[in-house]
């Protein structure tokens, strides 16, 4: 498939698909004009790379995972990057349900509408 298809199938920009290219994420071939062409695999790719950026990994840190994710081996090194990054991913989560119960507290003390306004 041609990048514009990839792009619509994933609902990712052709710019950012370009990027994911460069940076080593989605490997794409060329045709004899020179055109990009992806397998139908890319968009799962496309996917896993968007889910790894959702989870605040570097395009450097994907990039350096790709070769155990492609091959489905893991080294020590790789099962002590992906360590670092669930403990950072659990820190964040840890962070977002204490601002979560912060909210929780603050609406329960308004529900008196005399008791606090929010100023816009």
């Amino acid at each position: 498939m041609r990048i514009g298809e990839l792009a619509r199938e994933t609902g990712v920009s052709v710019r950012s698909l370009r990027y994911y290219e460069e940076q080593g994420l989605l490997p794409a071939m060329r045709s004899a004009s020179g055109q990009r062409r992806y397998p139908e695999a890319a968009v799962g790719r496309v996917a896993l790379v968007q889910q790894l950026y959702r989870a605040g990994l570097s395009s450097k840190t994907i990039a350096e995972l790709m070769p155990c994710i492609d091959s489905h081996t893991s080294t020590p090194e790789s099962r002590a990057r992906l360590a670092i990054e669930r403990e950072r991913l659990d820190r964040q989560i840890r962070e977002l349900i204490e601002t979560r119960d912060e909210l929780d507290r603050v609406i329960a003390q308004t529900v008196d509408p005399t008791v606090c306004t929010v100023q816009h």
